[in-house]
């Protein structure tokens, strides 16, 4: 099982840039995409379920904002959108599939880097998934959760970390709240257990010239229930093309 995590910002972007060809040769089972910026009406067929992949979208009530969505080739028995966090489930934050065993999520926690109130919005959404998390370690599915987490956990995770530690995305209180629910609520994060010396950065800034230089952040993870942890083969960062400020992460389970 393929599972591949895009933060595409903007969907119809992404499509310019050939992130539907890519797709129809990725073997992907389930493709999941934060940042979609777009309504259903805005988006044509080939975009709602291409190449045969059935598609389900969470869209932000704002334009041109947020969104996510989930494309998987075989049909899910649920969808759930939204997670009931009605400030979050406005801005189209997170959607959920399910499968006879597995589940998989998209979501796209908060940036807090534009200002002081988003900064307060993030820490919100954090603690209001606190007891998200907790509750869904306890199914007996498998569940993978995708997506950008804004969030770049140890100082590996990104180049620049000692000139970050006063900004947002690696601020203390947000890297402990990760760190809870990865060693505390018992979390997986398949990157860093498959390869822990590796930086797998997967978003670079337009500034600077930092996709050149490899100036980067891991802040896009798939985090996963102790027993898909088991399963968990092999992962991998896509940087064949380029279709938005991110790259796929790839992750191949038994």
């Amino acid at each position: 099982m393929r599972i591949i995590s895009a933060n595409v910002n903007g969907i119809r972007a992404a499509a310019q840039k050939g992130f539907f060809d890519y797709l129809s040769k990725s073997n992907a089972d389930v493709v999941c995409l934060q940042e979609v910026k777009a309504h259903l009406c805005d988006l044509h067929e080939n975009i709602l379920s291409p190449h045969g992949y059935h598609g389900v979208f969470e869209c932000a009530q704002k334009k041109g904002y947020s969104g996510v969505a989930i494309y998987s080739k075989e049909k899910p028995i649920n969808v759930q959108n939204g997670l009931g966090i009605p400030e979050f489930d406005a801005e189209g934050r997170f959607i959920r599939i399910d499968f006879k065993d597995t589940a998989v999520l998209s979501w796209y926690l908060p940036s807090g880097s534009s200002s002081e109130e988003r900064q307060e919005a993030k820490y919100r959404a954090l603690d209001a998934l606190l007891p998200v998390l907790k509750q869904m370690i306890n199914e007996p599915k498998n569940i993978v959760i995708c997506g950008d987490w804004n969030i770049a956990h140890q100082n590996i995770d990104l180049k620049n970390w000692k000139a970050n530690q006063k900004n947002s995305g690696f601020l203390p209180e947000e890297r402990a709240w990760l760190s809870h629910v990865l060693e505390e609520i018992g979390w997986v994060d398949i990157w860093r257990t498959l390869y822990p010396e590796e930086p797998g950065y997967t978003w670079w800034s337009y500034r600077g010239q930092a996709y050149a230089k490899d100036v980067g952040w891991r802040i896009d993870y798939q985090i996963v229930s102790p027993q898909m942890a088991k399963k968990a083969q092999s992962a991998h960062v896509y940087k064949d093309e380029r279709f938005s400020d991110h790259a796929p992460l790839i992750v191949d389970y038994a």
